[in-house]
């Protein structure tokens, strides 16, 4: 592929990265009381460290998990039962545009347990109103058991009001999750300091190794385990801890940021303003660098990203895509985008990008759509006249 732009997907490995998770290729369980155990061990420990200086946490705050998708729904099922111990808190607060990790995850314990699951509403640009969140909590804060507010959407960039909600959260006693997959590495996180519950962070977003990512969770928040084992990871998550994995995601973790994102997509903002509406920019007022949407109005998003893959330029439907299959996009939805929620293309950039790869996607757009339109144009053959 000679064009990456999908980093809001999974990031290149970084070399850093990679050279750390090479040498810490020891052939030992860290749980292992042997010497090469303990080597392990000792890996694990020191990536723990890193991660937790990196996003401002405490080491002992830092649980390992195999992505941020578990890390989602450790968080969100997880704090909601242990909130369930004491009094009866059936209410889970999420946006309407989060991450199908803990979207899912509300709907199985609305199904399964009996969770009342309220989705705030967003504006056209994508973002949650403060007062819609000071309203619900006013209504139920007493029976909330948890929020969730996505930091950024993995498909748009816009960054959600998190710390107005730990604050209004905060009167009623409400812990506050937050999935940081999109923010880690592009913007500072001070986790300490924002007041959050806690955090969701994925290695493979920031150019680390795939499967291992970590739940940032404060030592005084509820939290019960969803899985059954041994309990490596503070009790909390069970499973071997990778410890090469650790190691590239600490080395990660320490590399990410540093890159001007948003000027690197300068020039694709200006080629979409001179379209003459061929294609829009969906960029909110408020979102994280490094990721535009744009909608291209009677074009199909798989259409067109199938065109640009054959450009030899890679970018993701904004539409949501579970298992391969491409659908309607839930976020595009809840902006009220109607057929456009078909039509979004999401570009992301990261480390390894390039001017040239937005030149080259410049470049390419305008051939794309206008193939795209063609063949949305001919009519599709009748029943009959099918051989």
């Amino acid at each position: 592929m000679a064009v990456y732009l999908d980093y809001a997907a999974s990031a290149p490995l970084r070399p850093e990265a990679g050279e750390a998770w090479a040498a810490a290729c020891v052939p030992a369980n860290p749980s292992s009381v042997h010497a090469p155990g303990r080597a392990a061990r000792a890996t694990v420990e020191a990536a723990r460290e890193t991660i937790a200086r990196a996003f401002g946490a405490d080491s002992a705050e830092v649980v390992f998990t195999s992505g941020g998708t578990e890390a989602d729904a450790l968080a969100l099922a997880g704090i909601f039962h242990a909130r369930q111990v004491d009094a009866e808190r059936p209410h889970v607060l999420i946006s309407a545009v989060e991450h199908h990790a803990i979207g899912h995850t509300a709907d199985i314990l609305a199904a399964r347990h009996g969770a009342t699951v309220t989705r705030l509403p967003v504006a056209a640009d994508g973002i949650v109103a403060v007062e819609t969140i000071a309203r619900v909590l006013e209504r139920h804060g007493g029976q909330i058991a948890v929020i969730s507010l996505i930091g950024a959407n993995n498909e748009t960039g816009a960054a959600q009001p998190v710390d107005h909600a730990v604050a209004l959260a905060g009167i009623h006693g409400v812990p506050v999750h937050s999935d940081w997959v999109q923010v880690a590495g592009k913007v500072p996180c001070d986790f300490d300091a924002s007041g959050l519950a806690a955090a969701s962070i994925s290695s493979h977003k920031i150019g680390g190794p795939v499967g291992v990512g970590a739940l940032l969770v404060r030592r005084d928040t509820p939290l019960v385990p969803v899985t059954g084992g041994g309990g490596q990871e503070r009790g909390v998550r069970s499973g071997t801890v990778d410890a090469r994995g650790a190691a590239g995601f600490a080395a990660a973790a320490l590399a990410a940021g540093g890159h001007d994102l948003e000027a690197l997509l300068a020039p694709l903002d200006a080629a979409v303003a001179r379209s003459g509406g061929a294609a829009i920019c969906r960029t909110p007022p408020a979102h994280v660098p490094g990721t535009r949407l744009i909608t291209v109005p009677g074009c199909s998003a798989e259409v067109l990203t199938y065109l640009l893959d054959r450009e030899g330029i890679a970018v993701s439907a904004g539409s949501a895509c579970t298992a391969g299959v491409v659908g309607p996009s839930h976020v595009l939805a809840a902006m009220g985008l109607g057929d456009e929620a078909t039509s979004g293309l999401r570009i992301s950039v990261g480390w390894g990008s390039t001017s040239r790869d937005i030149d080259a996607l410049i470049e390419a757009l305008p051939r794309v759509i206008e193939i795209a339109r063609a063949a949305a144009a001919v009519p599709s053959p009748r029943e009959g006249d099918r051989r």
